[in-house]
Formats: structure tokens, sequence, C-alpha cells
């Protein structure tokens, strides 16, 4: 388990590597290391949900669980300078490289901290959560995520997420309207689901 990605300290050992990326029209720079997810290129599915995601018509903050190194967070941070966005993840590794990926795009509308899905969010409400969840952690902790993300969002704000059919788009479509008001499949590519959640 400890070099799985969503463990809390990879024991694999560190080999770093730096690379451009372009996502929502931003040239971004990331640097990411073994024993996080997809350390070699921002993966086919966070792309997918950054070139879907909205951001909120609604006033409030964004929060990305499970942030990884941060291309999700921090590309939509240096978007809109105006919006706070908190990124979390269990994972420490990937945390340390998020605060480098945060300085070397200039992004300083973030927060960076550690939680177990949001366990360590309390007191505080979103207008959007954004996850590419830990699907190899299960199906029970995805269920969690998404239980937690509900009890997170202020009124009319929206989850995202992005999950393969193979891995259980369907079943957590149905995880979701049975917490949330208003469930969208946004987007199909290569067997990838985007889906938004609304909370009313």
């Amino acid at each position: 388990m400890s070099n799985h990605y969503y463990s809390e300290k990879p024991t694999v050992e560190s080999s770093r590597r730096k690379w451009e990326s372009h996502l929502r029209g931003l040239k971004m720079l990331f640097t990411s290391d073994a024993g996080v997810f997809s350390k070699k290129e921002v993966d086919f599915g966070s792309q997918l949900l950054l070139e879907t995601f909205r951001f909120p018509r609604i006033d409030g903050d964004i929060l990305d669980v499970g942030c990884g190194y941060g291309p999700i967070g921090l590309t939509l941070a240096k978007e809109n300078p105006n919006c706070n966005l908190t990124l979390v993840d269990v994972n420490e590794r990937a945390l340390e490289l998020t605060e480098l990926n945060a300085k070397l795009n200039q992004v300083k509308n973030v927060t960076i901290k550690k939680s177990n899905l949001l366990s360590a969010i309390e007191g505080k409400k979103f207008a959007s959560i954004l996850s590419n969840p830990p699907i190899r952690a299960g199906k029970k902790v995805v269920h969690q995520l998404f239980e937690e993300a509900y009890s997170h969002l202020i009124d009319d704000g929206e989850l995202w997420i992005v999950i393969q059919k193979k891995q259980g788009a369907p079943s957590a479509i149905e995880k979701l309207e049975s917490l949330f008001s208003d469930v969208v499949v946004e987007k199909k590519s290569k067997g990838y689901f985007i889906i938004s959640a609304k909370r009313s």
C-alpha cells in the first residue's frame, strides 16, 4: 500500500521530472515524482475535467480533492486569480509538489493542506468541488467522497468528477443521484465520463 498514490508517505524512491502542459489556454509548468498519480504527464481524465468544468455562477470558493501535484486546482487558480482555491491530498509527497508547482506558476490564491478526502475541511463550504477520485482506493472510498462533498457544498454548489465507465461510472452516477438533485453527464470521451452534480 505504501507505494500507491493515495498513501500518506510513499516509500518509492524519488525521481522528479519537470514538463510543460497547456491547459485551458494556459501554459503550466509541473514538477512530478514517483509515488504520485500520473507522474509523467497530466492524465487524460484530468485534462478532460479541466476542459469541461465551468466556474460557478454563485459566489464561493473552490475545492480540489485529491489534488496530486496540482494540475487541476493550480490551473483554475491561475485562470481566475480572484477566486480562492483549496487543494487537498493525503499524499505528503504530492502536497510538497503542489507547493512547488504553485511557486513555479506564480499562483498565490491557493490553500494547500493535507486531508484524507475532506476530513480536514471543517466549517467551510464551497461553490464547486472537483475531483479525479482515487478509483484504486475502492468504491467505498469514492462514494464516501461523494457524501462528504455534498455536505461541503453551499446551496446550488456543484461537484465535478471524472470517472471511467469501466471503473464504475454507472454506479457512481447512481450514488450521486441518491444524494444530489441534479446529476448531469457533461461529456463522454474515450470511456471517460465528466459528471456534474448540483446540491439544491
